[in-house]
């Protein structure tokens, strides 16, 4: 039978051995928001027939892409045609079933780091079976999600900050199950989470990279990793344990999305699905941390991994405190291995999908974050202070500073029909400044350390799996991806209206936002509809409103990215179109807005994250190859990316333009 793992894949179209816990979608682990604030699909029928986003133009039905196999169940949807803005000039991919990274005609790919591969000078050669805790503490961790990268020495080195972002043990370990799980296994798991920092190379001729085992600067940020707990709410009497007195200190980081990298050189990673790591919440008996407890999905009785049987911290009946200690944004400086990592609590405790920083006019730094559960809410924050440009050591000790004090806020959408250009409005509603609450009823400590609980109170707008949120730099216009959700009827649910704008929202949208002024740091914002995903045959989709009929279909947009030249780039997770998941680019601006175009797709089974565009190469992290129904590493069905009858291994992938081109010209 299939065994259902908390964390694994982001959505249940993939595999029964994926748990909706992690995704956001229908399972026991879900941490229902009960409250009765507005719902933004209810927001979004109030404006969509003014706008004709549902009337953009029903689709002409069209043959299927080229390379499906009959009977494959792919949707017969249009694969885009070529042509295409600057930065979007590429043959795109069609749908497919294929087992590996397909791109374009023109592009090379590389793997460039693998699960297990060395990341420590010394690590040994990976060996699926004789794996250690001790090598893998040394190698590249399991299921990597963010990608980021940091300038180092020159134009062709830098630093690839990876998440680990969480450990499907049927696919690590053959047999296993959680009533086997042993001691060891347990530590290459701790081991296989967090982050790897390693320096990076390209070579300018072939346009190809190599990982350097670098002594000074590469090294694994693991669940024994001591952290710093700052900010704020470092020392409230909810993040004290026995283990740490002063509430300021802590180990480990998992549960690690999207992230962002800051204009300073260090990199932002938010925690994310970190309640399924802790067991028995049923044995905490206070009817108010039980209430906190049940907002953010922690679960009666023993984990799936047992990690509690190993060690008491991740058992909520002997160590109450310990799972208030995750759940916020991590700060990573790859200058400074030897410094702890931050945990910052200025930003709050949610179910952080990832963290991005623009600049307001006035020097301050706004960090923009999701919080992906289906009906939970977009949040920003802005610092007092102001940033100092540059990344040397003085500037980057004074910018990780800014992000200790300032207002953290979320968000709340209105639609205005007196808008010309919008579809809405939009506040920002503070919740909390310093030692300051702004949330009736709740401490300032009570709204950093249960931030769900004083956004529920204030008002926020119930969005549908906010995830990755994003910046244009060219234009300073935000872009949030909405994944999806089907909640819609549940018990205490809003009913069957449009949601965002449809009565089912299982493939997401994209939402575009400008803040008042083009100023980060303003407290309203204007907002309309990007993409509504789907089948472009569909009359529910809407793709900016380009020819439905010349578009690539997309399905569940999950992460973010923009390319030099202000080209929007997505990455998707659990594509219900039959098809495998993808990497997307579209125009967000003139005749080409909303030409959605995809430019790879991963193998069988696994999800797109990263990515990473620059104007000569792309990278992509390929996560959980082979996770679908009935798979394990007993009956694996991928064998990417080293073919034969090996085992599929989470990996980051280059690919680039032959000839030292450059991406879509």
């Amino acid at each position: 039978m299939s065994i259902h793992l908390p964390l694994l894949g982001h959505n249940s179209g993939r595999a029964a051995v994926t748990c909706e816990f992690r995704c956001g979608n229908a399972c026991a682990h879900d941490a229902p928001n009960t409250s009765d604030n507005a719902y933004f699909g209810d927001i979004v029928r109030a404006v969509a027939s003014r706008r004709g986003v549902l009337k953009a133009g029903a689709v002409l039905a069209v043959a299927a892409g080229a390379g499906l196999t009959a009977g494959s169940g792919v949707s017969a949807a249009a694969a885009a045609v070529p042509g295409g803005g600057a930065g979007t000039r590429f043959t795109p991919v069609a749908p497919n079933l294929e087992d590996r990274v397909v791109v374009p005609p023109g592009y090379d790919q590389q793997v460039l780091i693998r699960w297990g591969d060395p990341v420590l000078p010394g690590a040994p050669k990976f060996d699926f079976d004789k794996q250690t805790s001790a090598a893998q503490a040394m190698q590249f961790g399991f299921n990597n999600d963010f990608v980021g990268l940091v300038q180092h020495d020159s134009e062709y080195r830098w630093f690839l900050v990876v998440n680990h972002e969480y450990t499907t043990e049927q696919f690590m370990f053959r047999g296993w199950t959680p009533a086997t799980t042993t001691a060891e296994q347990t530590k290459i798991a701790w081991a296989a989470h967090g982050l790897t920092v390693a320096v990076v190379e390209r070579d300018r001729r072939s346009g190809r990279f190599t990982v350097q085992l670098d002594r000074r600067y590469n090294r694994r940020i693991t669940v024994g990793t001591e952290f710093a707990l700052r900010g704020p709410a470092a020392g409230s009497a909810f993040l004290k344990t026995a283990a740490d007195p002063t509430g300021t200190k802590v180990f480990g980081t998992f549960a690690n999305c999207a992230g962002g990298v800051t204009p300073w050189g260090t990199v932002l990673s938010g925690e994310e699905n970190f309640n399924g790591y802790f067991a028995n919440a049923d044995k905490v008996t206070d009817p108010a941390a039980k209430a906190r407890l049940d907002r953010y999905g922690f679960t009666a009785g023993p984990t799936v991994r047992r990690w509690e049987d190993h060690d008491k911290r991740f058992d909520l009946a002997k160590e109450p405190n310990e799972a208030n200690r995750f759940g916020w944004v991590v700060e990573i400086d790859p200058r400074e291995p030897d410094a702890p990592p931050i945990k910052h609590t200025a930003l709050g405790r949610f179910k952080h999908e990832a963290a991005n920083v623009r600049i307001a006019k006035d020097g301050r730094v706004v960090v923009y974050m999701g919080d992906d559960e289906r009906f939970d809410y977009i949040y920003k924050f802005v610092s007092d202070g102001r940033v100092i440009p540059g990344t040397s050591k003085p500037a980057r000790t004074h910018n990780k500073a800014l992000l200790d004090k300032g207002t953290l806020y979320v968000a709340r959408f209105t639609g205005d029909p007196a808008t010309p250009e919008f579809d809405g409005t939009g506040q920002w509603i503070p919740l909390v400044k310093g030692n300051t609450s702004f949330v009736p009823g709740f401490t300032a400590e009570e709204v950093y350390v249960f931030t769900r609980l004083a956004a529920d109170k204030a008002g926020a707008t119930k969005m549908d799996r906010p995830e990755d949120i994003e910046a244009n730099p060219r234009t300073g216009r935000v872009y949030a991806a909405l994944t999806n959700n089907t909640r819609r009827g549940a018990a205490g649910q809003p009913g069957t209206d449009d949601v965002n704008p449809r009565a089912n929202n299982k493939d997401g949208h994209v939402l575009e936002w400008e803040e008042r002024g083009n100023d980060a740091a303003a407290l309203a914002f204007s907002w309309k509809l990007l993409l509504v995903c789907g089948d472009p045959k569909s009359k529910d989709t809407y793709f900016g409103g380009y020819d439905k009929t010349q578009v690539s279909p997309i399905s569940c947009p999950d992460n973010v990215a923009f390319d030099p030249r202000g080209n929007l780039w997505i990455s998707t997770d659990g594509n219900t179109l039959g098809a495998n998941d993808g990497l997307f680019a579209v125009p967000v601006a003139g005749p080409e807005r909303g030409h959605v175009k995809q430019f790879l797709t991963v193998p069988r089974g696994a999800e797109t994250c990263g990515p990473v565009v620059e104007d000569d190469f792309i990278l992509v992290a390929v996560q959980h190859p082979g996770e679908l129904d009935g798979a394990s590493a007993d009956k694996p069905v991928s064998h990417w990316p080293d073919g034969g009858n090996s085992q599929p291994r989470p990996s980051i992938v280059a690919v680039y333009p032959q000839g030292n081109g450059h991406i879509g010209q």
